[in-house]
């Protein structure tokens, strides 16, 4: 089957080792984020999906700051460096984009909609997740290599102080991002006869 679509998921994988060489202009990548966010669907239309690009001093206090966290937690001599490993890989990224949920936005249609109340976060949780993999995706088209990282339980609180964003917005996930030093090995794949079933 022959489909455009398929093929760029198919180019979508994650890269661990990032440089910060971008193959396009960075003005292409933000032009992309953006038009993911707006034709990305959500339930409702609701639209509650929003990200933030970061680069620079900006991309590498984030990855201080969940470095730090991270550390006063690990108690082990290895685990800390094995951590120090790790973050240093997202931060030797070009960039990194954060993605956000409007809260508010969720709240009123709580409100709006009793009848579907306890079903608005959820739907919240597929926006985000078709917003992220859209992104992603996007990015694999552009040669751009990404990760999906999600340490937001840990950072929330800084994040929106340090970069000033409203308090309705709540972090959901991390995207460092940037030039390709390493591809992916070859991935497995579960037969599909045990993730799909047609019953006419």
């Amino acid at each position: 089957m022959e489909s455009t679509i398929i093929n760029s998921m198919k180019k979508r994988r994650t890269i661990y080792n990032l440089g910060k060489e971008l193959p396009v202009m960075k003005s292409t990548v933000e032009d992309a984020v953006r038009e993911v966010i707006t034709y990305a669907p959500s339930a409702f239309n609701s639209q509650t999906s929003r990200a933030v690009i970061l680069y620079g001093k900006e991309h590498d206090w984030l990855w201080d700051l969940i470095l730090s966290k991270l550390l006063a937690m690990v108690p082990d001599p290895e685990q800390k460096k094995q951590t120090e490993d790790k973050i240093a890989a997202f931060k030797a990224a070009s960039g990194t984009i954060l993605f956000f949920e409007e809260m508010a936005t969720i709240l009123q249609l709580q409100e709006q909609m009793p009848l579907y109340s306890e079903n608005f976060t959820l739907w919240s949780h597929h926006g985000t997740g078709i917003a992220q993999f859209s992104v992603w995706t996007v990015l694999a088209e552009l040669k751009v290599g990404a990760s999906l990282q999600h340490y937001g339980n840990l950072i929330e609180k800084e994040v929106l102080a340090h970069f000033s964003l409203p308090a309705s917005w709540s972090l959901t996930a991390q995207m460092p991002f940037g030039s390709i030093m390493q591809e992916p090995g070859d991935k497995d794949f579960l037969p599909s006869e045990e993730r799909v079933r047609v019953i006419s």
